[in-house]
């Protein structure tokens, strides 16, 4: 039987977009301003944008938040990301308006290939379009695309796409209702 020799892991062909100073610096800049107690939405939103994110217009950042790689990063507009939420962007993040991140949420863009003896890295890009609400303490997986209005109840896992308008649930979240907003 083939057994995990993690001996043999090799990353060396992933490309996180940017160089060692960069990615130290945002290290530390991450670490003091964003993923603190550090309150202020505006100068977090400038310090994404000076490492290459594209930010909208009225973003709310709570404290407590990780961001991997901002330059990885597109928020549009009335964007909420709550306390402790984690966007662990291996591969792009692409969140639409008025979209609600909320606290403690994972965006997950990488993962490894269990099925390999090398565990091999494997990446996927996320997609919150307009309208979505990814519950507290929910996770979306890498490759993962929540279409207009989607929402991931609280504590639930998307490992597959979640189309419009439904409301999902569980581990791995499944439709349990439509979504109607009055």
């Amino acid at each position: 039987m083939i057994e995990t020799d993690l001996s043999k892991f090799n990353n060396a062909w992933y490309d996180p977009g940017a160089g060692s100073v960069k990615r130290t610096l945002w290290y530390f800049t991450n670490s003091v301003f964003l993923n603190s107690s550090f309150p202020l939405s505006g100068f977090k939103i400038f310090l994404l944008r000076i490492f290459g994110a594209e930010m909208g217009n009225g973003i709310t950042i709570k404290p407590h938040v990780n961001i991997k790689y901002p330059w990885r990063l597109k928020i549009g507009d009335h964007v909420w990301i709550g306390e402790y939420a984690w966007i662990d962007n291996l591969a792009n993040v692409t969140i639409a308006d008025h979209v609600c991140i909320s606290q403690g949420a994972l965006l997950l863009c990488g993962n490894h290939n269990y099925k390999k003896d090398t565990f091999d890295l494997i990446i996927g890009e996320i997609v919150l379009e307009k309208g979505v609400w990814i519950g507290a303490k929910s996770i979306v997986c890498p490759g993962v695309k929540c279409f207009s209005h989607a929402v991931l109840s609280a504590g639930s896992v998307a490992t597959s796409d979640l189309p419009s308008y439904g409301i999902y649930q569980g581990n791995p979240a499944k439709k349990i209702r439509e979504r109607v907003i009055s």
